[in-house]
């Protein structure tokens, strides 16, 4: 579960590349109506792989929807076909530690393991080297930006929270998503069962207003058209 955070925080790691580029599926198709893309946002999903994440790769699929998959290694140790299903969905794979603890209370060493034993998760499941990393509850400091860009990775948090781990309404994750300006980011869980419900309709939403998703640019932190 992540807690509110009321502000961006994000912190550009030099010299990091994009990451790896997945294809997308041929089945994969725009949402009815989509006209072109007048900017993108980052859909996010943090907490997967978990039981849910085969019908919401389905629904996001289904919806012509690509987002940032931000997996708990542990997650990914144990669920590493899920972590290939998120890539075979043209969805991007990044980290958010190994066991979803308060990092700022942790040791450096300990930050050091939570996130390099997800790294590290994540590539044996198939995922790729992950280049972007959200800390649990968007809790960060100066040591867990360090050790972050020790891996090469880009500390991403959000520009609005949907709530949906605080039991937001399918509405109300809706419009929270209504609510994104191009390149913003919002935060959506692996798990809801209203954060399913929600993508078609998440779809529509950005459709009629000529957005896109988009990947998250590990220069800037934020979205922008996939390459």
């Amino acid at each position: 579960m992540t807690a509110a955070a009321a502000a961006l925080t994000v912190t550009t790691v030099t010299g990091s590349t994009a990451p790896a580029r997945a294809a997308v599926p041929a089945q994969a198709s725009a949402p009815v109506g989509a006209a072109a893309c007048s900017g993108y946002v980052g859909l996010t999903f943090d907490d997967g792989p978990s039981g849910n994440t085969t019908k919401l790769l389905d629904a996001l699929r289904q919806n012509g929807l690509r987002a940032t998959m931000f997996n708990q290694g542990q997650n990914a140790a144990a669920n590493p076909s899920l972590v290939r299903a998120q890539v075979a969905a043209g969805m991007w794979v990044a980290n958010h530690s190994y066991t979803h603890p308060h990092l700022t209370r942790l040791s450096q060493a300990q930050i050091d393991s939570e996130i390099s034993r997800t790294q590290q998760a994540i590539a044996n499941a198939g995922g790729g080297t992950p280049k972007l990393f959200r800390p649990p509850y968007g809790e960060s400091d100066a040591t867990v930006k360090s050790v972050a860009a020790r891996y090469g990775l880009t500390e991403v948090i959000w520009h609005v929270d949907s709530q949906d781990w605080n039991g937001a309404s399918t509405d109300a994750i809706v419009q929270s998503v209504a609510r994104l300006t191009d390149g913003q980011v919002v935060l959506m869980h692996d798990w809801p069962a209203n954060t399913l419900a929600a993508v078609p309709r998440i779809a529509r939403t950005l459709a009629s207003r000529g957005l896109c998703a988009g990947m998250i640019s590990p220069r800037s932190g934020r979205a922008v058209a996939p390459s």
